[in-house]
């Protein structure tokens, strides 16, 4: 009974060949990143399903800095109840409606120096590839997060018959497997153990400390969001407050 420990080796299999393969890809998105919010730009990041998972783990999380923007839409992301109201069936109905992606991007003015990034597992959903095609329509690049074998190896789902790494700039390689689990047990017919979140989670903060790196040396002052664990620090209350202010002065052009 060494399914714990097979999870973990082929976990860190797939991590260092992401070091091996997607530096530079990572090492560029984060120029395109730091280069946007020195210019008083915000990088948006979205994603479907538990992919939104990756764009609340850059903003708002612990060490994170205004600049970034997670475009989460509750409706394709908050399933939780599996069945009934706000289910599974819902979101993933959603994401293959042509135009929904569109009528979430009409809800804000975006600046010229703004960038998307765009996370999926496939890549191949309508919803996906219409919220890429839709930023590059209004000027933005387009990072994609995905994983590439698997996005190749099916068939597209947005009637253009394009996938997201038809229209992405940047390609960031996840390295995930085909169906994203990497565990096959005696007496299931599907395998168990996703990979995505784990990888997904390590890519976004390798850009996040990229980007902060990048932005320190252009003299840029970041507002980071402290830990608000420690209870009774005043300190911990006044960063808090400088970092929401940072956040709100960040968002100024997007709904002029």
């Amino acid at each position: 009974m060494n399914a714990g420990i097979e999870y973990f080796n082929k976990t860190l299999e797939l991590i260092k060949q992401l070091k091996k393969n997607e530096i530079d890809n990572i090492v560029q998105a984060a120029e395109v990143c730091a280069d946007s919010i020195s210019r008083k730009g915000l990088v948006f990041l979205f994603g479907a399903g538990h992919s939104r998972i990756m764009c609340e783990e850059m903003i708002p999380r612990q060490g994170c800095f205004p600049g970034f923007f997670a475009l989460v839409e509750d409706a394709v992301s908050n399933h939780a109840a599996i069945i009934g109201t706000n289910g599974l069936r819902g979101s993933m109905y959603l994401e293959k409606y042509d135009g929904y992606a569109e009528e979430i991007l009409k809800s804000f003015k975006f600046g010229p120096h703004d960038v998307m990034i765009v996370i999926s597992v496939s890549g191949i959903r309508p919803l996906i590839v219409e919220m890429a095609l839709g930023a590059k329509e209004r000027g933005l690049p387009v990072i994609a997060m995905v994983a590439r074998q698997h996005c190749e190896s099916s068939k597209p789902g947005h009637h253009s018959g394009k996938k997201l790494t038809d229209v992405a700039d940047i390609i960031i390689d996840s390295q995930c497997p085909p169906g994203d689990c990497i565990i096959e047990l005696e007496g299931l017919d599907w395998k168990t153990g996703p990979v995505s979140t784990v990888i997904g989670s390590l890519i976004i903060n390798m850009i996040r400390c990229e980007v902060a790196e990048r932005l320190i040396a252009k003299g840029v002052n970041l507002e980071l969001l402290p830990s608000h664990q420690a209870v009774g620090d005043p300190e911990v209350d006044n960063q808090l407050d400088r970092f929401y202010e940072s956040y709100r002065k960040s968002l100024a052009h997007l709904y002029q």
